[in-house]
């Protein structure tokens, strides 16, 4: 019955538009952990307090970048799983498996992840004392983060907006509460910050549980963990993630390959381009909001195997394609000094900013198709084709920065950057038509 009237129901724009912006609002609330941490001990006599967390965050962010696939892919699943109860208990299981598995990896070999991580980084000793404090804390909450990423990843594939806009929400509030109390009331310094952030995300990932526990359909049916977790069951979900976790690879490439490249030039070029490129990060986060209701309808399109919805999501996308850089190139031009002003006060890092803006300008008229539609094929689970187009991508990024780089220096490495968000749309896009095919297999 529950796929019967899925079937039966007509979604229109403003049902795509319910979906998008509370995943906007909990997107941007993801990296405001690790703002609130350094502005907190940023106001501390020391600066290797902030230096030694902006280590430690540098590796679990990259981390969790990494593994960030487990959210996108359970959407997916859930949203094709229909409020069927035995399919809706796998879509959730599996992931879960994995994300427990993984969490406790990083556990026992948390020594070697920070070796690791300086060796490569080279902080002096005092930042390097205070990134392991803040390291040898944290690590134990891998579990609950990759945990909830599963949790919110399976919320986000049920429609269940509020419950997901509320656990990001509060985990933000509830660091920021307690980094407080333990920072300027208990003087702990950088362990104070980071068993906020702890107790913050054990506590939401234990509250993701009950909403969970909430809203798992009932069913008279056993469930059969040995089904679930056989090797059989579990090929096609660690094949998916694989994929996803490859373009994120490609990604992680390209993002410190273009930091590299940019640390040739002037001390000042390089902290522009640094703000510039955090400016870029939250145009991608507006994408995100779009790509993830994008993700939920064309889930429940596979999982039907209903054309004509499927259809409409990519009408929807395309719609999104148009209205989302519309959005960020008027915010952009109306707000671009203000907007770089927030990040720094330097009056020659702005104008060396000011003076490469409108690479910002064409940067989401070009990558818009690529990460909208990325949720479009994710929410299928055809993920194949997200990985090649990501490397053909990162093929292109790797040739054009060869050329450009050494001809038009900072303005090539952006050139070869708005041409490799050019490929991300167009390798991906090519792939539409075939996906239609795939809804029905």
């Amino acid at each position: 019955m529950a796929t019967q009237s899925i079937v039966n129901k007509q979604y229109r724009f403003k049902d795509y538009l319910a979906l998008v912006i509370p995943f906007i609002i909990s997107t941007i609330t993801t990296p405001l952990l690790g703002v609130v941490d350094t502005a907190l001990v940023g106001h501390l006599p020391n600066p290797a307090f902030i230096a030694g967390i902006a280590v430690g965050a540098v590796i679990f962010n990259t981390i969790y970048w990494l593994f960030g696939f487990l959210r996108v892919s359970t959407t997916g699943f859930a949203a094709q799983a229909l409020d069927d109860p035995l399919l809706l208990r796998a879509s959730l299981i599996r992931p879960l498996f994995i994300a427990i598995f993984l969490g406790i990896i990083f556990i026992i070999f948390q020594q070697m992840i920070f070796s690791s991580s300086m060796h490569i980084i080279k902080p002096n000793e005092e930042v390097k004392h205070y990134a392991d404090i803040y390291f040898s804390v944290l690590i134990w909450g891998a579990p609950f983060v990759l945990i909830n990423y599963v949790l919110v990843g399976w919320l986000m594939g049920m429609s269940k907006v509020k419950a997901v806009l509320f656990l990001q929400v509060l985990i933000n509030l509830l660091n920021i509460i307690m980094a407080v109390i333990f920072v300027w009331g208990f003087h702990w310094d950088v362990q104070g910050v980071a068993f906020a952030t702890l107790i913050a995300q054990i506590i939401c990932t234990l509250l993701g549980i009950w909403f969970i526990y909430r809203n798992l359909p009932k069913s008279n049916q056993q469930t059969d963990l040995k089904s679930i977790l056989s090797w059989q069951s579990l090929k096609g979900v660690i094949l998916v993630n694989t994929n996803l976790m490859i373009r994120t690879i490609c990604l992680l490439i390209v993002t410190n390959h273009f930091i590299s490249i940019g640390s040739s030039f002037s001390t000042e070029v390089l902290a522009a381009n640094a703000v510039l490129f955090q400016i870029h990060y939250l145009m991608a986060y507006l994408f995100d909001g779009f790509a993830n209701a994008s993700s939920v309808f064309s889930g429940k399109a596979k999982g039907t195997k209903d054309i004509k919805l499927y259809n409409q999501t990519l009408h929807w996308s395309l719609q999104a394609c148009i209205i989302c850089p519309l959005i960020l190139i008027a915010l952009w031009f109306g707000f671009n000094t203000t907007i770089i002003k927030l990040l720094t006060n330097q009056t020659e890092i702005i104008t060396i900013c000011l003076q490469y803006q409108y690479w910002l300008t064409i940067f989401p008229i070009v990558v818009a198709g690529g990460l909208i539609y990325y949720g479009v094929f994710s929410g299928i689970s055809y993920t194949s084709s997200i990985r090649d187009s990501m490397i053909l991508a990162l093929i292109l990024w790797l040739i054009s920065q060869y050329i450009c780089v050494p001809i038009w220096g900072n303005n090539g490495l952006w050139l070869s950057y708005i041409l490799f968000s050019l490929g991300r749309t167009l390798f991906l896009v090519m792939w539409v038509k075939k996906s239609k095919r795939y809804i029905l297999n």
